[in-house]
């Protein structure tokens, strides 16, 4: 990973915190898809990353890594304040929750300094990022979808004015039409 790949995961971090504490419509395709896609490009990353081919113990420390880093994500998705705003879900970080995000840095740096003490090129590199940041996310967007189906709040509308997962979220209503088109 270049330096401008990691000024841009940087700046892609300090967006999304600023966001979540500012707090915000919850569109789905940002909440749910984009981070499939982080998860993805950062998987298709390690090996692409021209620091060598994926040992046993990469594959551990990677294992290890994407696990905390989905744990710290789950407790993202609990902290998470959410709401209905305009009958679709707004969500807020409150305040404490930017220890989180220092429990994710902190656990990245011990994961990269174990995995250098292991020998374990590619786990120590800067690929991971992505991929770390895309599985946090998803953890996040796991907790988040499950309690606003049980809230019975749709995500926002799309820029197009669809509801993504709307149709998930009017079977859970009982089959009432919610507001907007709820189709995808």
């Amino acid at each position: 990973m270049s330096a401008i790949e990691i000024l841009a995961v940087i700046g892609i971090i300090g967006y999304v915190i600023f966001r979540q504490v500012q707090g915000e419509p919850l569109r789905g395709k940002r909440t749910v898809v984009l981070p499939a896609v982080l998860t993805v490009v950062g998987f298709l990353n390690l090996h692409g990353s021209g620091t060598g081919h994926l040992t046993g113990t990469d594959v551990a420390c990677l294992v290890a890594g994407t696990a905390g880093s989905a744990a710290i994500g789950l407790a993202f998705g609990a902290v998470m304040r959410l709401e209905s705003r305009g009958g679709y879900l707004w969500a807020q970080l409150p305040p404490r929750g930017l220890w989180l995000w220092a429990a994710l840095v902190g656990w990245r740096v011990l994961v990269i300094a174990l995995a250098s003490g292991l020998h374990a090129h590619v786990a120590a590199s800067t690929a991971t990022l992505l991929l770390s940041l895309g599985v946090n996310r998803l953890a996040q967007a796991a907790v988040v979808v499950v309690r606003a189906m049980g809230m019975g709040v749709p995500f926002a509308p799309e820029k197009d004015g669809r509801v993504f997962m709307g149709d998930t979220f009017r079977r859970g209503l009982g089959g009432q039409d919610g507001p907007g088109d709820l189709g995808y």
